[in-house]
């Protein structure tokens, strides 16, 4: 049964950093594709990033671009945020699909998630 833990979050002042980070097990993950998604209060959940569990491909939401990197370090993968707005507020999400290397942006095509880590930036 594939398990991911989240952790790392925390309040932060903006222009601040944050790691955050998911701990993946129960299987193989050498076919999967992990992603952070997040879900301010009162919005939909929106995808962040996502890399390949080689690595070698990532994307990420526009809004992030710059400011984000996800990476993965054997069975954890991180989500490293810097220069955080308060707009950046939000309930985080790992996830995992067994893609075999595609990038997925949509949550449904996501089968395993973790029980979230709260991110909060004050201004």
């Amino acid at each position: 049964q594939v398990q991911l833990v989240e952790s790392g979050g925390g309040l932060v002042q903006a222009g601040g950093s944050l790691r955050l980070s998911c701990a993946a097990s129960g299987r193989t993950f050498s076919d999967y594709v992990i992603a952070w998604f997040r879900q301010a209060p009162g919005k939909e959940r929106e995808w962040v990033a996502t890399i390949t569990w080689t690595g070698r491909s990532t994307d990420y939401v526009d809004s992030v671009k710059g400011r984000f990197t996800i990476s993965r370090d054997k069975n954890m993968v991180y989500l490293q945020m810097n220069s955080l707005k308060p707009e950046d507020t939000a309930v985080y999400y790992c996830a995992a699909d067994r893609a075999f290397g595609s990038i997925r942006i949509k949550d449904y095509e996501y089968d395993y998630w973790g029980q979230g880590t709260q991110v909060t930036v004050s201004s």
